[in-house]
Parts: structure tokens; C-alpha cells; sequence
């Protein structure tokens, strides 16, 4: 993505945007001398531009956490794994020939270390001397906007709302959410951008919150994964409608 934006001649500027400004013709970016007529705010789960405009909306429920890491270890499976556990998810993702991934997904705040011994079959493929990356996190992952569009400033990606990484389905919802605010812009019709952002997004958001609420139950979390495997054709369903 980064190669794409600078073969496309769109400069890219290492600045921190702290604070933004607008009025009826644009935005205005002090202490940087950068103004324009539009600001598209893709800064992340915690949009720096959301909070400093009072646009962060209060969450509900066991805030969730995730934490990643690369090992040096050829992938076993060409495939994504999901590994269920009582208080956390391990997601295996195979991205090269002798590389993986692995993200974990919890309520619990604990050590990747501590996490990945709640799945030792997956440990036992993971020794600790192949891991090639230091351990990142995010969290709460849940994050909610008052609206994608203040005046000039739209709001796309994490920064627009966000409900679990459960899916994984991020990037796809950052292009969904792209595509639909480029089209208003150039139609001359920002102001149709929320509705066509809740449109586009309506039925990610809502399957995503429907898994993450039996997830979060004791009673039903422990069914989740057993009934998948006796009902494959609603499970492929679901996750078509995801993807």
C-alpha cells in the first residue's frame, strides 16, 4: 500500500497531527502550514483527530485486547487457524515460506507468554527462540464515533468505529469505507457519507456483534466452536457474509 501511494505521486509528509482546524471552505492543520478542503482521518483506533474534537462515544461491555508476534517457523497449514480457548482466541496466519503469525484476542490482560501457554498445542510449534518480532498490542478494540463526517472532516477505517478484530476484517472495511467517501466527494455529496458508511458496513458490524456477544457468555462460548463443526453450511454462510 505504501509503494502504491508513492508510485501514485501523492506525497507523504512525517508530520503529527495534534490539532485540526476548520471553517466553511476547509481544514487547516496548525503549526504545519497544510490546509485543505478536505481531511480524510485515517489515524487508528485511537483517532487522535476523534478525541480532539469530542467525537469518541462511550462503550459497553469487557473492554478486549489483542496482542501479535512473528515466528520464524514454516507455516504447517496454507490456511488461517483459529485456536478457541476459555478466555481467548489464537489466530495462526501463514505469510511466508518460513514465517508466521500469531494474534491473540482476550478480555484478560496478561503476558503474550501467559496467553499462548492456554493453547500448548499451539506452544509446543512456536519455540521461544524463533520469535523473530517483539510483542505488539492494541486495546480496548472496541471503539465508537459520533458520526464519520464533522463538517469537512471524514472519518474512514479504525477511526471511524470499530467492533472486534473476532472477523478480521479491518482492512476490508477501511476499503469498503474508502470507496464510499471518495464517491461522495467527487459526486459534490459529503454530506451522504454516513448513511452510505452504515450501509456498506451494516452487516459486518452486525454479525461481528452478534459472535462477540455469544463469545463474551459463559454459557454460550463453550458451543460456539462445536456447533460450527455440526452445522458447516451455516458456518460457511456466515463467513461468507463476513467476507
Amino acid at each position: 500500500l505504501h509503494r502504491a501511494v508513492l508510485a501514485a505521486g501523492v506525497p507523504v509528509l512525517p508530520l503529527r497531527v495534534a490539532e485540526v482546524r476548520q471553517d466553511g471552505a476547509g481544514v487547516s492543520v496548525p503549526g504545519t502550514g497544510l490546509r485543505s478542503r478536505w481531511l480524510v482521518a485515517a489515524d487508528g483506533l485511537h483517532s487522535r483527530v476523534r478525541r480532539s474534537l469530542g467525537l469518541e462515544a462511550p462503550t459497553r461491555g469487557a473492554p478486549r485486547y489483542g496482542l501479535r508476534r512473528h515466528y520464524a517457523v514454516a507455516p504447517w497449514s496454507p490456511y488461517v487457524e483459529v485456536h478457541w480457548g476459555s478466555d481467548a482466541e489464537a489466530y495462526v496466519t501463514p505469510i511466508g515460506p518460513r514465517l508466521v503469525g500469531i494474534a491473540v484476542l482476550t478480555t484478560r490482560r496478561a503476558s503474550f507468554t501467559a496467553h499462548l501457554e492456554g493453547f500448548p498445542g499451539l506452544a509446543a510449534r512456536l519455540p521461544p527462540d524463533r520469535a523473530v518480532t517483539s510483542v505488539r498490542g492494541a486495546g480496548p478494540l472496541r471503539q465508537r464515533a459520533r458520526t464519520r463526517a464533522h463538517g469537512r472532516i471524514l472519518f474512514v477505517g479504525d477511526a471511524a468505529g470499530y467492533v472486534d478484530a473476532l472477523t478480521g476484517e479491518g482492512v476490508a472495511l477501511a476499503l469498503v469505507g474508502a470507496e464510499a467517501l471518495v464517491a461522495n466527494l467527487r459526486r459534490g455529496t459529503p454530506g451522504r457519507y454516513e448513511a452510505d458508511w452504515r450501509r456498506a458496513t451494516r452487516r459486518h458490524r452486525l454479525l461481528t456483534e452478534l459472535l462477540l456477544r455469544a463469545r463474551l457468555q459463559p454459557a454460550l462460548a463453550p458451543r460456539i466452536m462445536p456447533t460450527a463443526a455440526r452445522l458447516p453450511r451455516v458456518f460457511s454462510a456466515a463467513v461468507n457474509a463476513l467476507a
